[in-house]
């Protein structure tokens, strides 16, 4: 048996009986024609602690129940016979129902009996009314009648009595909250992701945020995401195996009766009755009615639905997951991101409009049992019960006044990153009275901007000029640095970005020598106490220190003209270069190293884009720049959409070619304090 860590002894105490090892569900995964919940539901009866011996002793009791009560293909047959001689049987099914309008009756499905005409009486339909729309896991009680069965037409099977698979204590959320108190916000989030089954140890930070934003839409009504990406990650899974709650539409083909509303009798349909949709296999949506697609766009925006006279409010969130059958990189290049949807969506901007967050599927490994967690995790039908309950209230009242986000949010970025913020605080903090950290909220903020930013930039991929500025940012607190966040798959590392970028750090162009071409650099500055510069490359580049000490004087020497009243001396600066070519040593960049120093130094980012060229000599006056038509080639090829180079390289680039000229914004400088207003973020 496997050693219990930190996580799993702290879970133990706050949440005594209401945990399970989430690998005993590995002895019963597709041994049982039932999902994981139905499975962990009978753990968390019988197998709730972390004694060996009462775990062995539950599950010998989980696996007679789950032999003697599910149905496997081929014993349908046997077990309506055991019905007959005992008069009645307990099984464990998918129960469905519907109105039988000939006799004025209803009739219930069990699917693993080929049952399709069980009595059902009106009070069972009454007290579990989503037996109507897609049915759920239950306990049922099947008896059969051989009176009945002599009547012409008779039906003798019926249930007597059934019990949905899901948690109906009224105190789970105060457990929950109590239980949340004793770990940090690193061990809860650990834990989360073991209560879904997956071992955080095994996961990147990135896959770790795509499993988090899977689970908003439980917590967060009218949420509406998007998911692309490979094969065997898991897309659906949560969808389909860890809440009740929740209901998968295979094949992503539905009627509207059944999503919205049944004009005939009435009915609401799934999006009244579940608290997340999610539509499998995106790229075959289809309804049975050609405004089907409007009705969900409607839906999606507001949350209501009009047929007939009424206007019916729900809140079912809309989960749509697929996959690409290219990678990413060549999806961008062909298409845009949003290309495997199906046609009456892949290029409506007002329908992306209405998608929260775009989660990166391609971020997740494809799954094998290393992923799979052997510790302890909440029991699902627990987890999945607080869920639902967290729905009921909002957190953003009080994240709101601590952040600012920037101006290129629209009033529909604000409302989807809001929205994808207060999902994932209430899944770290699920009490509403506890406060939110400022490490907790900037990181559910970069998540939620990075995933909305993701539509914003498919939407400025299709041509439209009102989703041209995709430069999201955010400030938390009065004296918080304005932060940009990006979409990485949107540029390689080695691509000089149109993002600004933090204070510190800059993109220079280095004009190489005698034995070095030309290369790109960047160049990236801390600043904490001290005096001085430090350059953290080990070993050094001589010619890249001998940058630095021109630059770290001309700072000294020129300080008022450059940052005011801010005395560089009573600082230390942390430089690192970073050199993304054939050419390393980080000669003549004496320019971009000033700019990065005082950028650091007045905390204000440079422009996105960007790339700077100069070397500086001790008096602060610029050398010559003798290659400066290759630069600005290499500064297109490298993505800059704007070269900032000195003056004294004007008439070389009157050689550059029209082509060329046309694809970069040349600008000049005269020297350092000129350069610095030119490079900085007005």
């Amino acid at each position: 048996m496997i050693q219990l860590d930190n996580v799993d002894r702290i879970a133990a105490k706050a949440f005594e009986g209401y945990i399970v090892k989430k690998d005993l569900l590995d002895q019963f995964r597709k041994q049982f024609p039932v999902p994981t919940y139905v499975v962990e539901f009978l753990l968390g009866r019988y197998c709730a602690t972390t004694d060996p011996e009462e775990i062995a002793e539950g599950l010998e009791i989980v696996k007679r129940q789950l032999s003697d009560r599910t149905v496997r293909t081929g014993e349908e047959e046997y077990f309506k016979s055991k019905a007959r001689e005992k008069g009645s049987i307990k099984i464990i099914d998918l129960i469905t129902a519907r109105l039988d309008s000939k006799s004025d009756s209803y009739i219930a499905q069990l699917p693993s009996l080929m049952l399709n005409d069980a009595r059902i009486s009106e009070e069972l339909i009454n007290d579990n009314d989503r037996i109507l729309t897609g049915g759920f896991y239950a306990e049922i009680e099947l008896e059969y009648d051989a009176a009945i069965a002599q009547e012409n037409r008779g039906r003798p099977f019926g249930v007597i009595n059934l019990r949905p698979i899901q948690l109906s204590k009224r105190n789970v959320l105060d457990v929950l909250y109590q239980g949340r108190e004793h770990f940090t916000l690193q061990e809860w989030q650990d834990f989360l992701l073991r209560s879904v089954g997956m071992e955080p140890s095994s996961l990147t930070e990135k896959a770790k945020n795509v499993l988090f934003v899977r689970m908003v839409p439980f917590v967060e009504k009218n949420f509406n995401m998007v998911e692309l990406g490979p094969r065997g990650t898991g897309k659906s899974h949560l969808y389909q195996q860890i809440s009740p709650y929740s209901h998968l539409v295979s094949g992503g083909k539905s009627t509207v009766a059944k999503m919205f509303v049944n004009m005939g009798s009435g009915e609401r349909g799934l999006v009244c009755k579940y608290d997340v949709i999610c539509f499998d296999e995106v790229a075959g949506i289809s309804f049975d009615q050609k405004d089907g697609v409007n009705i969900m766009k409607g839906y999606m925006e507001s949350g209501e639905f009009s047929r007939g006279k009424e206007s019916i409010r729900a809140d079912g969130s809309m989960v749509l997951v697929g996959n690409f059958e290219v990678d990413v990189e060549h999806q961008q290049r062909i298409s845009h991101l949003f290309g495997p949807l199906p046609p009456e969506m892949r290029n409506d901007t007002a329908f992306m409009d209405r998608i929260h967050a775009y989660v990166p599927g391609w971020d997740f490994p494809k799954l094998n049992k290393d992923y799979f967690t052997q510790h302890f995790g909440l029991v699902s039908d627990f987890l999945a019960e607080c869920w639902t309950r967290m729905r009921s209230y909002s957190r953003v009242t009080q994240f709101l006044p601590k952040v600012d986000f920037g101006g290129a949010l629209s009033g529909r970025d604000n409302f989807s990153v809001q929205k994808t913020v207060n999902g994932l605080i209430k899944l770290m903090q699920p009490n509403p009275e506890a406060p939110i950290s400022d490490e907790m909220l900037e990181w559910a903020v970069k998540v939620a901007l990075e995933y909305r930013r993701r539509v914003k930039e498919q939407q400025k991929k299709i041509g439209s000029a009102e989703y041209r500025n995709t430069h999201f940012s955010y400030r938390i607190g009065d004296d918080g640095v304005e932060t940009f966040v990006g979409t990485p798959e949107l540029h390689s590392e080695h691509t000089i970005t149109d993002d600004p970028l933090p204070p510190g750090e800059v993109w220079a162009l280095g004009t190489g020598g005698v034995d070095e071409y030309a290369g790109l650099y960047k160049i990236e500055v801390n600043i904490g106490p001290g005096q001085g510069v430090k350059i953290l490359n080990r070993p050094a580049p001589q010619p890249f220190s001998e940058s630095v000490r021109y630059a770290e004087q001309n700072l000294y020497s020129k300080y008022k003209e450059l940052v005011g009243d801010r005395d560089p001396r009573s600082h230390q600066f942390s430089i690192q270069l970073r050199s993304f070519d054939t050419a390393k040593s980080g000669m003549g960049i004496g320019m971009p190293v000033l700019i990065a120093l005082c950028s650091s130094l007045i905390e204000k980012h440079t422009r996105g884009g960007l790339a700077v060229v100069g070397s500086l000599n001790l008096g602060g006056s610029l050398d010559l720049v003798y290659n400066a038509v290759n630069l600005a080639e290499l500064a297109i090829e490298k993505g800059a959409k704007t070269l900032l180079i000195p003056v004294n390289a004007r008439k070389q680039l009157n050689d550059l070619s029209d082509e060329m000229i046309a694809k970069i914004n040349i600008q000049y400088y005269t020297d350092p304090q000129d350069c610095l207003l030119k490079a900085l973020v007005e």
